[in-house]
């Protein structure tokens, strides 16, 4: 159940209501009513901002439309007080049963408390890493597939059938450098000198590649020209990049639903179906770009291409698909690819780039409008850069990468767990501090042993309440007497559990499962805070003799436990239930 819903759904009743006494107009926008939890919670449990969004559409006074609907929401045996403040603020005070409720609602329903149907079954296509198959992923990447992994989770969780999707950077020049570097190593498995000149991949990591190579096809490509090997070599070793990717991805728990290649995309006919699609629609045309604004390149000249009328969508520029000299510039197989996506059915696609590739935000939006006629929504979430600290300085780079800090050092440093999390305490559009010292330490200010903290906590209060003859089961504590739960700490408590389905929609709405992670910290608070004051008042400590005290307070612990569960799991993190 969501609270939050519930009560909105009570506000716009009463402006129903009013609006059909003739005391508010007929006819006016209600989208932009909401109720929230109010900034400071000494005003109320919720607070609504309707009378302040109808006032100036319906010509009236916003505390006159506030004062009416106080009057119709007060009359609900769910609303203790309903308060104008200001100049037509509404706040509202629910009764105890409301948050009795919610605790029902988490114990009967477990995993499920927080699902919605907010996605309503549409189809969601998440692409994320899509790394270059030429060697092992590095830190950015990590933050890459963890975003992309919590956001599919996410949508899965609110209502949206998912995909996951790796997009395979295999057409380009980079796996003909991945095959003459392979190859050097191939050299090298024989006992001859590897020649890794500048330009090459010089990782440790193409050395098993090169003995595989030897393994597979002995002495054959030895002393040979590079027409001759560069196909062959180039496919097995993005076979192999591809399997050591797939294994990096499952350190993170990580898994895609699809692979896609985009050298399967040449030679097929599908880029230029993709662009006589875009051509029929008149979206295609001969011309010649404007120069580029600011410092001139020296090697820029005015040259007829084949260019894509993005600008009509909300680019800045046309873009060239196909060069002068006939070859396909980058963007042309992406086009072709995010045609494929759309001719695939997906009600939305969703794309993860790393910083880097800001500049193509706007054309590749423009390219999916084009494509499906606006029927498909493309949003393109940036990761940003990840910084890696160490004893108070830089993490050194991998000797295995040869230039960069891979997944695999990573999770091996930190754990599975703890990077997923610490990778999703920032909006993925905002830079991160990794420091593998604070990740570890056990304190308030490292999140991840917070909420963690608190999850054990819960499983060690269960232990004790089972082993004093309490069901601690769902069904059997939703039938307890909620109504002990009377003190404003425990009641605190509720209220953050109520916030949880709430919370849900707002993330999945957004593509921010970063909102998650900062919830699941103000929970652990609000529960860390509730069994410190049982340190001091006998009262609040969950175990008590009265058994139906203790039943009502093991519910309130047991929820607590059902929503960090249900949280971390959107996050990837397995919840702990004990601390070591």
């Amino acid at each position: 159940m969501n609270l939050f819903a519930e009560i909105r759904t009570l506000v716009l009743d009463a402006i129903a209501t009013l609006t059909e006494a003739g005391r508010l107009p007929p006819g006016l926008d209600l989208a932009a009513v909401a109720v929230e939890p109010p900034r400071d919670p000494a005003h109320g449990d919720m607070a609504t901002n309707a009378a302040m969004v109808l006032a100036r559409p319906a010509g009236m006074n916003p505390r006159t439309i506030a004062e009416a609907l106080a009057e119709r929401l007060a009359a609900d045996p769910r609303v203790a007080e309903a308060d104008v403040a200001g100049p037509g603020f509404l706040n509202l005070r629910l009764q105890p049963a409301a948050w009795a409720r919610v605790l029902r609602a988490a114990l009967q329903q477990g995993a499920g408390f927080g699902r919605s149907s907010l996605g309503a079954g549409q189809r969601v296509n998440v692409e994320f890493v899509s790394a270059n198959p030429t060697g092992p992923m590095h830190v950015g990447h990590t933050r890459g597939a963890v975003f992309g992994d919590a956001l599919a989770r996410l949508l899965a969780f609110a209502g949206w059938e998912v995909t996951r999707e790796y997009y395979i950077n295999d057409g380009g020049a980079q796996v003909d450098v991945l095959a003459r570097s392979a190859y050097e190593r191939y050299r090298e498995a024989h006992g001859l000198e590897p020649a890794i000149r500048e330009g090459l991949y010089p990782g440790d990591y193409l050395i098993p590649v090169g003995e595989a190579l030897k393994d597979t096809y002995g002495a054959a490509f030895l002393d040979k020209p590079e027409s001759e090997w560069l196909t062959t070599i180039r496919d097995f070793a993005i076979r192999r990049m591809m399997a050591m990717i797939r294994e990096d991805l499952a350190l993170l728990g990580v898994t895609m639903d699809v692979y896609s290649s985009e050298r399967a995309l040449y030679g097929t006919g599908r880029i230029e179906a993709a662009l006589q699609t875009l051509r029929d629609l008149d979206l295609i045309y001969e011309g010649v770009l404007e120069p580029p604004k600011g410092k001139m390149p020296e090697d820029w000249e005015p040259r007829q291409q084949t260019l894509f009328r993005s600008s009509a969508f909300g680019d800045d520029v046309d873009r060239p698909v196909q060069k002068s000299d006939g070859s396909w510039t980058y963007f042309a197989p992406d086009i072709a690819y995010h045609y494929d996506k759309v001719s695939r059915g997906y009600d939305q696609l969703i794309d993860i780039f790393g910083a880097d590739h800001s500049g193509y935000v706007k054309r590749m939006k423009a390219a999916v409008a084009a494509l499906s006629q606006g029927r498909v929504a493309l949003d393109i979430k940036l990761i940003q850069l990840v910084k890696l600290f160490k004893n108070g300085e830089p993490f050194k780079m991998s000797k295995r990468a040869g230039t960069f800090v891979t997944l695999r050092d990573v999770v091996e440093q930190a754990g599975a767990d703890v990077t997923r999390f610490v990778m999703l305490t920032r909006k993925n559009d905002a830079a991160l501090d990794f420091d593998f010292d604070k990740v570890l330490e056990q304190s308030k200010d490292n999140p991840v042993w917070y909420v963690q903290y608190a999850s054990a906590r819960v499983h060690s209060v269960l232990r004790r309440a089972a082993d004093a003859g309490l069901a601690t089961d769902g069904a059997s504590l939703a039938a307890a007497d909620l109504a002990q739960l009377a003190h404003p700490a425990e009641l605190d408590l509720a209220r953050k559990i109520a916030e949880w389905p709430r919370l849900v929609e707002i993330a999945a709405r957004g593509n921010e499962p970063h909102r998650v992670a900062f919830y699941l910290y103000d929970l652990a608070s609000e529960f860390h805070a509730l069994w410190n004051r049982g340190n001091d008042d006998p009262a609040l400590r969950f175990i008590q003799d009265d058994p139906a005290v203790m039943a009502a307070k093991i519910a309130l612990v047991r929820a607590t436990g059902v929503v960090i569960s249900a949280g971390l799991a959107i996050l990837g993190v397995t919840p702990v239930e004990e601390m070591r």
